[in-house]
């Protein structure tokens, strides 16, 4: 599994504590472990951190705002998603616009990517 330095655990940390309202709404949901899949917030994973990341199905969902738009940050997601890449690891980008208009869509698109990813994953009952 991604892990980071310990400065890159302590960033992440703090990112828990001041997460976006679409990230919220979203962790609400996959906290759940829909079609039984684990996701983990604000993962680190070498010098980045993922908003959301699932080891079982290598997925790293990133909820992008506005600013994702802007300036050099399209360059920069980009050299982020290669990372990501380089490790197996496939990045599912949403806009933040996205999660707030339809929630449950956006949560069927996460799980039918994880299902996609591993495709002889079971659905578990619940948590455990």
């Amino acid at each position: 599994m991604l892990s980071g330095s310990s400065e890159t655990v302590a960033f992440a940390r703090k990112l828990r504590r001041t997460m976006s309202p679409p990230e919220v709404m979203l962790w609400g949901r996959l906290r759940r472990r829909p079609y039984g899949f684990k996701f983990r917030r604000q993962h680190p994973a070498g010098r980045y951190v993922a908003d959301f990341f699932c080891a079982e199905a290598s997925l790293a969902v990133e909820v992008d705002g506005i600013g994702h738009d802007m300036a050099d940050r399209p360059e920069r997601d980009a050299v982020r998603d290669g990372f990501f890449a380089q490790e197996g690891v496939a990045v599912l980008r949403i806009s933040a616009r996205e999660v707030l208009r339809s929630l449950d869509a956006t949560v069927d698109l996460i799980v039918g990517e994880a299902v996609k990813r591993c495709p002889l994953h079971r659905a578990s009952p619940g948590p455990p």
